[in-house]
């Protein structure tokens, strides 16, 4: 399969997240993160696990309060949210979606924290980016950037010195197992009939492009028995709604309780999800004498 440019990419990611909100409401958490909980016990609901998980990434970054923020996909705005209204932070939110970014706009407003939250809308890779931050996120995005390396080269470049990166991505456990099973049909209903575009390499990969990239490695957590009780979660209430899909997204019953099947059915035995943390605290390629 030859790797999609960057803007292919983009547009066919996109319609994933063009689905009505009211979708997306359905089976989420009342922030709405598209992502990964935190469950320390077995009595952790979906609302508390996400909310562990927003502290959880604030800690990795080193937030202490008022920093500048980019969040790279950032989905429903829970992320962005959570950071300016708990955190007091400015942050920037980069959506591939016009509709997400409408829905974090009203949220903003409905938070009072509007003057804290800057939105771009289209695909990272091709916007231009100005200024400095103290912290950038990317939770679940670089998946669907086929040149991770270019990308992650433009995130060291608008960071300051000593700033930080949280990134977490669903991989195939390692490279063997990408090769065998990247093309099968359970994987190429998640990554391409789901999300249009969606290349899950090994964690490996991902740590050579952040090292390229000039950044120092400075965690690495797996969180895959997480992310497998969020999507059962997810599953849950899908499944309790069925009729309520299909109302606000015609046909998209059946596929989306797929995806969450087979994506929960490979998490230990193909896949599995890391949450990777690194600082620029080195000269990246491009900033060198």
């Amino acid at each position: 399969m030859t790797a999609p440019t960057p803007q292919e990419a983009y547009r066919a990611t996109n319609k994933h997240y063009e689905l009505p909100a009211e979708l997306f409401e359905i089976y989420l958490d009342r922030r709405m993160k598209y992502s990964a909980g935190l469950y320390p016990d077995a009595d952790t609901d979906l609302d508390q696990a996400q909310t562990n998980k927003l502290h959880f990434v604030a800690r990795r970054l080193g937030l202490r309060g008022g920093e500048q923020l980019l969040d790279v996909g950032c989905g429903w705005g829970s992320l962005i949210l959570f950071m300016a209204k708990e955190y007091g932070c400015r942050v920037t939110g980069v959506t591939p979606s016009g509709p997400q970014a409408e829905y974090i706009r009203q949220r903003a407003e409905e938070a009072g924290v509007t003057d804290l939250v800057t939105l771009r809308s289209g695909s990272f890779s091709e916007l231009e980016m100005a200024g400095k931050f103290d912290a950038v996120t990317m939770l679940g995005s670089i998946v669907h950037m086929p040149d991770r390396a270019q990308v992650l080269r433009k995130v060291h470049g608008l960071l300051r010195r000593n700033g930080s990166l949280y990134l977490s991505e669903s991989c195939f456990r390692d490279e063997a197992t990408y090769r065998e099973f990247s093309r099968r049909p359970g994987t190429v209903h998640v990554t391409e009939s789901i999300f249009g575009f969606a290349d899950m390499v090994p964690v490996s990969a991902l740590v050579a492009a952040i090292e390229s990239a000039g950044f120092s490695l400075t965690g690495l957590t797996d969180l895959t028995a997480h992310y497998h009780r969020t999507i059962e979660q997810w599953e849950e209430r899908a499944q309790a709604a069925l009729d309520r899909v299909e109302e606000v997204a015609p046909g998209m019953g059946e596929p989306l309780i797929r995806y969450l099947q087979t994506a929960n059915a490979g998490w230990g035995y193909t896949t599995k999800h890391y949450a990777l943390s690194a600082l620029k605290s080195r000269m990246g390629p491009a900033e060198a004498p």
